[in-house]
């Protein structure tokens, strides 16, 4: 005999259900039980002051109050595995409310479960009271001759109270549901602040796989392309310097590839600076400001103020970000603020901050939402948390300064 589709769908609900209410009834009546436990125990002591029954007392409070904490996750498997319905990990500081949970609103619900179980029992063992009454002695059924007519009834009660059942099952489920979201559930406030912390964590992740990726691209260009042109510039050197015996077109030729190789190199040295210097790694962020103050095509004041005592050196990603905005600012003062005769750049740790500052006695007028230069500056600073502040009024001076977080 084939089984209606619909009706089997309703049977395997109720089959869910049952098992979802039995299932809670269990996690439900475990922190009951300690907590009545823990009053008994309390009134003894308060009735007879047995000197045993307040270390009695003192072991059995912490089994109700790991109870509390530790019954959240398999209330969250009960809740997956039987319902589809994730619950998040709640965490150590949000125990208030897992400890509510159980301990408070748990043993409601489970005696709510408890009477929707023994009416399920009671309906089963009415409906078939005509099958349990064959079981009597026979002299009695004989004693009884009108029983047939009590048990037709006992039995039309029971079919009716087990119709209900499906509906008074799939409603406390979905009670319990909204019941556990709304105190083991994530608030709107919560989530938000998780997903702002996963959002942090996962840019922090690509910030520094970007700067582990640019160290790998720099360290590449400068093992490989940079040995390269430089060793076809020592070659072009050696070959002026030796075939002089070559027509003049010939040496003009020689001349101008070593002109272009060493230029190459250059620009290459320029564009692995940009990258990440090595000296960066090497020596550290003092180190590095000091050599882009030495190539700077203006006087530039350096004064790098990083306290010794730290517990670690600055992370590396910062420190990247720091350099790129020292580098940026002094390539924009020599290319568009011409007129001026000096740069300032003052780097200082305070605490958790990283603040570096560049000025220049510039004509000023810098704009940061004009220009791609400085938005991608800004941006970069705000990829680290940063924070971006520019005054540039027309006439100068123009400051920079920016803010970098810095965790202990």
């Amino acid at each position: 005999m084939t089984v209606p589709p619909r009706l089997r769908r309703a049977l395997v609900r109720l089959r869910r259900d049952i098992a979802f209410t039995a299932a809670g009834l269990t996690l439900h009546l475990l922190p009951l039980l300690l907590h009545c436990g823990v009053v008994t125990l309390a009134f003894a002591t308060a009735l007879d002051p047995d000197p045993d029954t307040p270390v009695v007392l003192a072991c059995v409070l912490p089994l109700e109050i790991v109870a509390g904490w530790g019954l959240t996750e398999p209330q969250r498997w009960r809740f997956r595995a039987l319902c589809g319905v994730e619950l998040p990990r709640l965490r150590f500081r949000e125990a208030r409310r897992q400890f509510g949970y159980h301990l408070l609103i748990g043993p409601l619900l489970g005696l709510l479960e408890l009477l929707l179980l023994a009416l399920l029992v009671a309906g089963l063992a009415a409906s078939l009271v005509l099958v349990w009454i064959w079981l009597v002695p026979a002299p009695w059924r004989i004693a009884h001759a009108g029983y047939t007519t009590t048990a037709s009834y006992v039995t039309v009660l029971g079919l009716a109270v087990l119709a209900t059942v499906p509906a008074l099952a799939g409603g406390l489920v979905r009670l319990e549901i909204l019941v556990a979201r709304a105190v083991l559930g994530v608030s709107r406030s919560d989530e938000l602040a998780r997903r702002v912390e996963d959002l942090t964590e996962s840019r922090a992740g690509a910030v520094d796989a970007a700067d582990a990726e640019r160290r790998r691209i720099e360290r590449d260009l400068h093992d490989g392309a940079q040995q390269r042109l430089v060793s076809l510039a020592l070659n072009l050197g050696l070959a002026r310097a030796t075939l002089t015996d070559l027509p003049p077109e010939a040496q003009q030729v020689i001349d101008a590839a070593h002109r272009e190789a060493k230029d190459a190199i250059e620009e290459l040295n320029n564009l692995v600076r940009g990258l990440h210097p090595a000296v960066l790694d090497e020596l550290g962020l003092d180190a590095a400001l000091s050599g882009l103050a030495a190539r700077a095509p203006l006087p530039v004041r350096l004064r790098v103020d990083l306290p010794p005592d730290l517990p670690r050196r600055t992370a590396p990603a910062v420190e990247a970000v720091a350099y790129f905005v020292v580098s940026e600012a002094l390539t924009n003062v020599a290319k568009h603020a011409r007129e001026a005769t000096r740069a300032e750049v003052t780097v200082t740790r305070l605490g958790e901050i990283l603040r570096v500052v560049i000025a220049d006695d510039g004509p000023g007028g810098a704009d940061p939402s004009g220009g791609s230069g400085l938005k991608g500056l800004a941006q970069r600073v705000r990829s680290v948390d940063g924070t971006f502040r520019m005054s540039s009024p027309v006439g100068g001076p123009t400051m920079m300064s920016v803010e970098l977080p810095c965790p202990m």
